[in-house]
């Protein structure tokens, strides 16, 4: 990722980061320690790696962690931290949904910066209070909505913003996977129990796992603010407590109008999110699964091909992107742009500084719109697909 200044100077020390959760087992544990080693901006020197203090010992010891900073419960770990000369700036909370909320208020409150998983909270409640708990705290708060990090992506956003779209009046997004077709969670399978389990997951299965991200990568690229939905949920395999495919409707703030259907029984798609914007002047279509590449269209024109670092990307693009031209860039270094605008922000905190303009990550605010806009599926579905404002 480009630095802006960094032959000029000398590097930022690395941030001392800790984790909650992401121990042996955990998909999205590696992810995010991969994420946050990529651009060189943390050192990993804490965790409480796992809700049992012998899996989270044996966590630690696979990853190198000194075994004095290898702690049984993630208020252990706050507490003592926030005491040590050299303790952690920064966590990452990568557990099941319902730990986020008590989980990141530890460690706001003692000051030190959250970078957490999405959704938010397990519920709308929670998402609230932790909103008020963040906004009180010196520490920053990161959402780790990786999608938003992808350089067309951020192309997309500025295109909107450019004004090259014309005004906004349709939006269509899609977040199908195949994964749950069958009742894996029946079968012990660690990443399906918890995510279809109202008591870990919350009141959303699909729109909670996914359509968030769906409805945040929407928002993130058109500036728009989502005024009521109607949604039909289903849980189409047997026995499964949480919807597992959600058609949604979408009615924007200014009489943009949109669609979002998120599936985890839609055989075919591993990982199919998609977006398309249409407005006055033109259109854009991003297909995650190809992402080096962005589609507009200008109305009454031909199509045309954007790619990530040809011609037509601009600096919005530039400044995320690290591989040259026609080497392809995806998950992990979109994912690590999110952790890399948290470093530029965090260092420009420990400075006193303002951070560059540039630098954009989803924040606490995004956190509870996403929560609030499962929690208004979920209503909505349960009224018959009537209308329902988000909370």
């Amino acid at each position: 990722m480009a630095i802006e200044g960094k032959d000029e100077q000398a590097r930022e020390p690395r941030i001392r980061l800790g984790m909650v959760g992401g121990g042996a087992g955990a998909f999205i544990g590696a992810v995010h320690r991969m994420a946050a080693r990529l651009d060189d901006q943390f050192d990993l020197v804490a965790g409480a790696l796992s809700s049992t203090p012998e899996k989270a010992i044996a966590s630690g010891r696979d990853l190198g962690l000194d075994p004095a900073r290898t702690y049984g419960s993630y208020k252990e770990m706050a507490i003592r931290e926030a005491r040590l000369k050299n303790g952690i700036e920064a966590v990452s909370i990568v557990t099941p949904n319902h730990v986020h909320y008590e989980a990141a208020k530890e460690f706001l409150r003692r000051g030190i910066h959250v970078i957490c998983d999405k959704p938010l909270t397990s519920n709308l409640a929670d998402a609230k209070k932790l909103k008020k708990v963040a906004d009180e705290s010196d520490a920053l708060f990161i959402l780790t909505h990786n999608y938003t990090g992808y350089p067309m992506v951020r192309q997309a956003r500025e295109m909107v913003q450019n004004g090259d779209l014309g005004k906004i009046r349709v939006v269509q997004v899609e977040y199908p996977q195949d994964w749950l077709t069958e009742a894996v969670e029946q079968t012990g399978a660690k990443q399906a129990v918890w995510r279809t389990d109202p008591a870990q997951s919350g009141a959303g299965g699909s729109t909670g796992d996914i359509g968030t991200h769906a409805y945040n990568l929407a928002s993130f690229i058109t500036g728009l603010t989502l005024e009521s939905l109607a949604a039909d949920l289903d849980s189409f395999v047997e026995g499964r407590r949480l919807d597992d495919n959600a058609h949604v409707l979408l009615r924007f703030e200014g009489g943009a109008k949109g669609m979002l259907w998120c599936s985890q029984v839609a055989p075919g798609h591993e990982n199919g999110l998609k977006i398309r914007v249409y407005g006055t002047k033109g259109g854009i279509e991003w297909v995650q699964a190809d992402p080096n590449y962005l589609w507009f269209t200008p109305f009454g024109e031909p199509k045309r091909l954007i790619t990530r670092n040809g011609a037509g990307a601009g600096a919005a693009a530039a400044r995320v992107s690290r591989i040259p031209s026609g080497h392809p860039e995806g998950y992990l270094e979109a994912f690590a742009t999110i952790y890399t605008e948290a470093a530029h922000a965090i260092n420009a905190k420990k400075k006193g500084v303002k951070v560059d303009k540039g630098v954009i990550y989803p924040t606490v605010d995004d956190g509870v719109k996403g929560v609030a806009f499962v929690e208004a599926c979920v209503a909505s579905s349960k009224k018959n697909g009537a209308w329902v404002k988000l909370g």
